[in-house]
């Protein structure tokens, strides 16, 4: 298991991206967090298995409906998150 954080620019506040994650995660059994940060983008931390890695970010390219992803960056992230996967506001 990795962790990794997503942040994903585009339109992607204030169309459900986070509700659209959170459902996506909990579906594929994945631990961490998604919040809004200020500068518009969405953050993504997310600890998932390698299998899980493609599936997970093509949801996140995807997105919900009236959500635009332009891009999106990845890094790795040293802390394990191992419980529920959670919207922060």
């Amino acid at each position: 298991m990795k962790t990794y954080r997503f942040l994903i620019s585009g339109r992607v506040q204030g169309v459900w991206y986070r509700k659209y994650t959170k459902e996506v995660a909990d579906n594929l059994d994945i631990g961490g967090y998604v919040r809004n940060l200020p500068d518009g983008r969405v953050e993504v931390v997310a600890t998932l298995k390698d299998e899980q890695f493609e599936e997970f970010l093509k949801a996140l390219k995807k997105g919900p409906p009236l959500a635009r992803v332009d891009n999106i960056d990845i890094e790795k992230f040293d802390e394990i998150y191992n419980g529920d996967f959670e919207i922060i506001r």
